[in-house]
């Protein structure tokens, strides 16, 4: 009797090397979708850029500042040309030190650059402005002039808002300004503030090397930390400000992405892929044991292999930095015998195999399960060994379902976050990725270079389901078109006659022993 393995494999099963073979006509419409969606990633990727590359970077824009129509201010600086004021080199700081410095007390203070410096202090109950005599005669500022004090603060407000990196900004404070001229200190209830109060070394020429901008009470407590906000720049005329010319739309999208530091796409790249080879191998292999786990451990077992899918990343960061890190006996036996993984990018590899484990092994799992039992059972019937129905038949059956569970899995390990943050930390170059760029960029106040990477992100996850999408329905119309390739047909054939050979020899095999018997 002839056994025929063709019930074994339905029409249209393809493997794995089947993925890159060309469509078959049916697929053609599918194929030819393609171009379109790849048209629209592309779109999508020039408007975020526009929208990234018009972002405000350079100087401060509100409707009450004008600016000529081949210029504009530099970053750092602002003009309003109706009020004729303009502001250059604005810095914010928001931590100073309260302690002693050259053996004085010089309360809390801040370093400044020069002595002829506009300087802001940004309490959270009070606004304090010191503008030097010599600018406000220069600039004509009196602060009388309540239309004129009110443009100042705009441009302040503006500059500020672009330097605050998510902080509380001095227009969100909503005071009024006291706006004190001439004058280097200002004394309001319990507390005195200071300007360009000299420190105790000198220069080779006998002048002071640094100057301090100083906030003291009487009761001789420093501010907390987020109590004041210091704002320092060059008060200037318009025709002073700062100036550059107006760039082209191509011009600032080129110098933006000439100034992206791309880093962070090599890392997450280089990360995801060294993840997915572990995921690859261990999911499907702990898919394959886990169904011949007895039904009493088969819960426990899945629930240990699924875990890290419904746990918050930074609780799988957190753990793996106390198993890998000084907390545990194991990981001090690790850090001296010479391996350390905490905040290392194989820590980051770590991270992203635990977090993306999880969809490989259920993808694969369920493939497994849904596959004919009594197709397994003919298979060994006929002699095959559990691995070579591993091999040449749950596989190639499955492998639809794995490789969606493999592509899923790299985007999971691209878009880790928390737990590579807990585990790995932040070093550019070496483990910051994607994620944590666009987190880090954002709290530094570079929102554009933030939205930068949040495109390319989007842009990752469009074709990662994309790729799903086409290879699923590309799959599914070659089993509903009930046909197979010329390659699949052949291999078929040679694995009927080679099963029918090794029956034939089975029985052959028999005979004769019971002729011997």
């Amino acid at each position: 009797m002839t056994h025929s393995f063709a019930h074994l494999r339905p029409c249209g099963a393809r493997g794995p090397r089947a993925f890159g073979r060309a469509c078959a006509p049916g697929d053609a419409r599918a194929s030819r979708g393609l171009p379109a969606c790849a048209a629209l990633a592309l779109a999508l990727l020039l408007a975020l850029l526009a929208v990234a590359s018009s972002l405000p970077g350079h100087g401060a824009t509100t409707p009450a500042l004008a600016q000529a129509q081949e210029q504009q201010a530099v970053e750092g600086s602002a003009v309003d040309v109706d009020n004729d004021l303009g502001i250059n080199d604005y810095k914010r700081l928001d931590t100073g030190t309260a302690r002693k410095g050259d053996g004085i007390d010089y309360g809390y203070r801040f370093t400044l650059d020069d002595e002829d410096e506009m300087v802001i202090f940004a309490m959270t109950d009070e606004l304090v402005v010191f503008v030097p005599q010599q600018t406000a005669d220069a600039t004509g500022l009196d602060p009388a002039d309540e239309q004129r004090i009110d443009a100042l603060m705009e441009l302040v407000y503006g500059l500020d808002d672009q330097y605050s990196s998510g902080s509380t900004t001095i227009r969100s404070l909503g005071l009024k300004p006291t706006v004190v001229v001439g004058q280097t200190s200002y004394t309001s209830g319990p507390r005195t503030y200071e300007v360009n109060v000299p420190g105790s070394k000198t220069n080779d020429d006998g002048t002071p090397k640094y100057h301090y901008a100083v906030i003291s009470r009487s009761d001789g407590e420093a501010p907390e930390t987020g109590e004041v906000t210091l704002g320092i720049c060059h008060l200037v005329a318009a025709s002073d400000t700062s100036m550059e010319a107006v760039p082209t739309w191509w011009d600032k999208t080129r110098d933006f992405l000439s100034g992206i530091d791309y880093r962070p796409l090599w890392v997450s790249l280089k990360t995801s892929a060294v993840a997915l080879v572990f995921v690859f191998f261990l999911g499907i292999y702990a898919a394959y044991k886990s169904i011949g786990v007895r039904s009493r451990w088969k819960g426990v077992v899945d629930s240990l292999f699924t875990i890290p899918m419904v746990l918050p990343p930074t609780v799988v960061g957190f753990l793996l930095l106390l198993i890998f890190g000084q907390s545990t006996g194991f990981g001090r036996w690790l850090i001296e015998h010479g391996i350390r993984l905490v905040f290392s990018w194989p820590a980051a590899v770590m991270a992203a195999t635990v977090v993306s484990f999880p969809l490989m092994y259920r993808t694969a799992r369920g493939a497994f399960e849904a596959l004919d039992s009594n197709m397994l059972d003919a298979a060994r019937t006929l002699g095959w060994s559990e691995g070579r129905i591993f091999r040449r038949l749950m596989v190639p059956l499955a492998w639809p379902s794995i490789a969606a569970g493999t592509v899923l899995a790299f985007a999971r390990a691209m878009g880790e976050f928390g737990a590579t943050l807990f585990v790995a930390g932040n070093y550019a170059g070496i483990t910051q990725t994607m994620p944590i760029a666009i987190y880090f960029q954002w709290m530094a106040g570079n929102t554009d270079v933030a939205l930068f990477w949040v495109v390319v992100v989007i842009i990752i996850s469009f074709i990662v389901i994309l790729v799903i999408n086409v290879y699923t329905a590309h799959s599914q119309k070659y089993r509903a078109m009930g046909r197979m390739s010329r390659r699949e047909r052949r291999q078929l054939e040679r694995e009927t006659a080679r099963a029918a050979r090794e029956s034939q020899t089975a029985r052959s095999g028999a005979r004769g022993e019971d002729d011997a018997r």
